[in-house]
């Protein structure tokens, strides 16, 4: 369900009694207070934030709240993957505790991913649950962690092991706030934008062939349809399978390898998660290719545009000397893992994505180190 409104675009996420909207346009930090007010339970919210994205709109997130008599506290977390831990999980419940928020507090999380997951989680866990509010700073939250309730942290054995589903009262997508995005960031948060168009949508792969690269550099109608798009695509997946019982698996192409690399990579700097979903997909279509699900034309295609953006491939030789079988084990800890098999998302073709446990280790081993190898 779509709606035109002076804020630019707004999609809903349909969940019966917990459906919220994502608003999607430029200024929406500046109008959060205007926004929030008549969706929040009272007037009063905690801002999580990361040392990165606070001094850049902390305090114009605080005017817009303050303008609308919203009182504002806030915590500032050190900025990276490595923040999605119990330990920066524990600081931010005992600090909303200590700040006596109430059920009716809500929080809003203004960062990336990170941030966004971490307070998901916190307001899912604090009281027995309170509100929360995604005000997303990077395309890769915008167009997807943002969205659908997935909130989580990290742990050694595995991302995102530990959270819950806990769905968000409004989504605040700023397409503003996209300028002060690295070209690497922005360049990440493509990868998730292209797996819409991979997994179920052949027409937005082809507009993404045409328009990447203006979409990648910040061109305002080009991001504006490349958001639109994924968080529509988003949307109507996470109404019809909020919990992902079926359907919303879709939404992992290339994630098993990906979450595998990362957990490799120690979740540092060395592999951002736009970067490794890239390569999880790029290893997704060759192992489809490989048992005859897809055309190698199609794998071709799909590594052939990721190259010409500049998104990575292989895994980088900065992690060390990967193998096969560490990969592996990383893997077997997945949460799609039933019953000791591995679920992938594995393709027909581009825009033709399906679930499968018949992948044989012999396989897996071969996409593997063929790409380790690279």
């Amino acid at each position: 369900m779509t709606s035109e409104q002076e804020l630019g675009r707004t999609l809903t996420v349909s969940l019966g009694e917990r459906s919220y909207d994502i608003f999607i346009g430029p200024g929406l930090v500046d109008q959060a207070g205007a926004i929030l007010t008549p969706i929040i339970k009272q007037k009063r919210t905690f801002v999580l934030s990361d040392d990165n994205v606070a001094p850049l709109y902390l305090e114009r997130l605080f005017k817009a709240l303050g303008d609308s008599k919203i009182e504002a506290d806030s915590l500032v977390l050190p900025a990276g993957e490595s923040t999605k831990d119990f330990t920066h999980l524990e600081r931010v419940v005992k600090t909303l505790l200590s700040a006596k928020v109430e059920r009716a507090t809500t929080l809003i999380a203004l960062g990336g991913g990170v941030i966004g997951d971490l307070t998901g989680f916190a307001a899912a866990i604090v009281l027995r649950g309170i509100d929360f509010v995604q005000i997303p700073t990077t395309l890769l939250a915008q167009v997807d962690s943002s969205v659908g309730g997935k909130t989580g942290i990290n742990t050694p054995q595995g991302k995102n092991l530990a959270g819950s589903f806990h769905q968000p009262i409004a989504v605040l997508a700023d397409i503003d706030v996209l300028r002060t995005l690295s070209d690497r960031e922005r360049l990440a948060g493509y990868a998730e934008v292209c797996k819409y168009g991979l997994i179920g949508d052949k027409d937005f792969w082809h507009w993404l062939e045409e328009n990447g690269e203006k979409t990648i550099s910040g061109d305002p109608a080009a991001t504006a349809h490349a958001v639109e798009t994924s968080c529509a695509a988003k949307a109507s997946i996470v109404a019809e399978d909020e919990r992902e019982s079926g359907k919303r698996a879709l939404l992992n192409l290339g994630h098993t390898f990906a979450h595998a690399l990362e957990a490799e990579a120690g979740y540092s700097g060395i592999l951002l998660h736009g970067e490794a979903v890239a390569i999880g997909m790029v290893m997704a279509f060759t192992l489809s290719a490989r048992l005859g699900l897809c055309s190698e034309d199609d794998a071709k295609r799909v590594r052939s545009h990721f190259e010409a953006v500049g998104l990575p491939v292989a895994p980088p030789r900065q992690i060390g000397a990967m193998k096969a079988d560490t990969l592996l084990a990383h893997m077997a800890q997945d949460k799609k893992v039933q019953d000791g098999d591995l679920t992938f998302v594995l393709v027909r073709g581009i825009g033709e994505a399906f679930l499968t446990q018949d992948v044989s280790r012999e396989d897996l081993v071969s996409i593997l180190e063929a790409a380790l190898a690279t």
